[in-house]
């Protein structure tokens, strides 16, 4: 049961009644008359218990899009029922319309949409659906609150995805017609062909020089089904906020756009979310789930408010990974936590694999630097340089180990990586 509004306006009124009417029978009659109207409105309101709920529509969004779930109202009480319905979901989960009338007669249902844009990742749960159907005289209601479960998981946004046709235009390419002379580590033979001024004397193929009677050389292109295995720090790190994106977000965004390009190049895509134990893995994929994969392992992840393990994700690596492989950590590039944490460990991980490490810089630290117009600004430029001398620092020592470097803002970082990942291929390197 719920009392409205109106009984208690009118059961402020009945209160200043003794002040012109100094009767207690008038008192008596003002209440009892409430009271009345209180029963009728129960009586007559819609049986609110006869209601059964259901549950359909999406069950998976991206972040930035809209879902919909629709309630189906079903009654199966005699009387018709006319009320007022609350879907209840997470402030996060953006659902709207937020209160739907419905008039659902008996033996029959009604469905209602609700659509959701949420402005979080990760699973988003429908609360509770409260009905509320009023008497005739608007005094009192019969009211009902009631599970109706239902889980919608909110996938990473990937923005980046509108670079992918460009980097995979640039690897076919490298892969196609611009195939190289001299072999590298991570090249495979490709062809012969006949000699021009300009090539290298090294890629010359003796024997089949002899057999022809011409002088022909080999090419070599980029070796396929190499391995990369993508490492997220979801440490304390991860969770600062670049512009109105956590660091997470950006990393997550620059792992899918990695993983879509190295999987269409023929190699093999792996990923480890770790700070002090392994939060999300995906591993054995197969080139058309690989996307599906990561999504559904990155969109319950949430930073968490404790320092990374560093050794402790070395040792997992280490373990799980027996060849070379190109291990690319896209964590904060922090002087505390990276040369107290990682950089004593970076030999034993460089010595079998090839390291990079990406960082989200804040565009912020530009415009500080840039601004000293008064005492304040000086302050904050002071403080910008610092920051940004601290990781020109770090970057170097890490270069000093062998260690791969991309460090860019949040628009640029996910193509900045793929573009590092297709310098490296091409060069041989994986």
């Amino acid at each position: 049961m719920a009392l409205t509004g109106r009984l208690g306006l009118l059961a402020l009124l009945a209160a200043a009644l003794p002040l012109l009417l100094p009767s207690g029978l008038t008192l008596l009659l003002v209440w009892g008359a409430l009271l009345l109207g209180v029963a009728v409105d129960l009586a007559f309101a819609g049986n609110v218990r006869a209601l059964a709920l259901h549950r359909s529509g999406d069950t998976r969004v991206r972040l930035g899009e809209s879902a919909t779930v629709v309630l189906t109202v079903e009654n199966t009480g005699r009387r018709r029922v006319r009320a007022l319905l609350r879907d209840a979901w997470p402030p996060s989960a953006g659902a709207a319309p937020r209160l739907t009338r419905v008039d659902v007669p008996a033996g029959e249902r009604r469905r209602v949409e609700i659509t959701l844009t949420p402005t979080r990742r990760g699973d988003r749960e429908a609360v509770a659906v409260v009905v509320r159907s009023r008497g005739p005289l608007g005094l009192a209601a019969r009211q009902l609150s009631r599970p109706a479960p239902w889980r919608v998981r909110v996938l990473p946004a990937f923005p980046s995805r509108r670079h992918l046709p460009a980097k995979l235009a640039r690897l076919r390419q490298m892969t196609g017609s611009n195939v190289a002379l001299v072999r590298g580590q991570g090249t495979e033979f490709d062809s012969l062909r006949e000699y021009v001024a300009g090539d290298d004397v090294r890629s010359i193929d003796w024997r089949a020089t002899a057999r022809r009677g011409d002088v022909v050389v080999r090419t070599w292109r980029p070796e396929r089904d190499r391995r990369i295995y993508l490492v997220l720090d979801t440490g304390r790190t991860s969770a600062g906020r670049v512009g109105d994106v956590p660091r997470l977000d950006c990393s997550m965004d620059a792992a899918l756009l990695l993983g879509a390009l190295a999987s269409r190049a023929g190699d093999r895509v792996d990923l480890l979310a770790y700070d002090r134990r392994v939060r999300a893995r995906v591993e054995g994929s197969s080139r058309t789930d690989l996307l599906t994969s990561m999504v559904e392992a990155m969109a319950p992840l949430e930073p968490e408010l404790i320092e990374s393990d560093a050794a402790g994700m070395v040792s997992a690596l280490l373990s799980r990974v027996r060849q070379r492989c190109l291990v690319v950590l896209l964590t904060e590039l922090n002087p505390a936590a990276i040369e107290e944490g990682l950089l004593p460990l970076l030999p034993r991980l460089t010595a079998r694999h090839l390291v990079l490490v990406a960082a989200v810089t804040d565009p912020r630290l530009t415009e500080m630097a840039a601004a000293r117009d008064d005492l304040v600004g000086v302050y904050d430029a002071a403080a910008a340089e610092r920051a940004r001398a601290d990781r020109t620092r770090l970057t170097a020592e890490l270069r000093a180990f062998g260690v791969e470097v991309v460090d860019a803002p949040p628009s640029d970082l996910a193509p900045a990586l793929a573009d590092a990942y297709l310098t490296l291929k091409a060069a041989g390197r994986l």
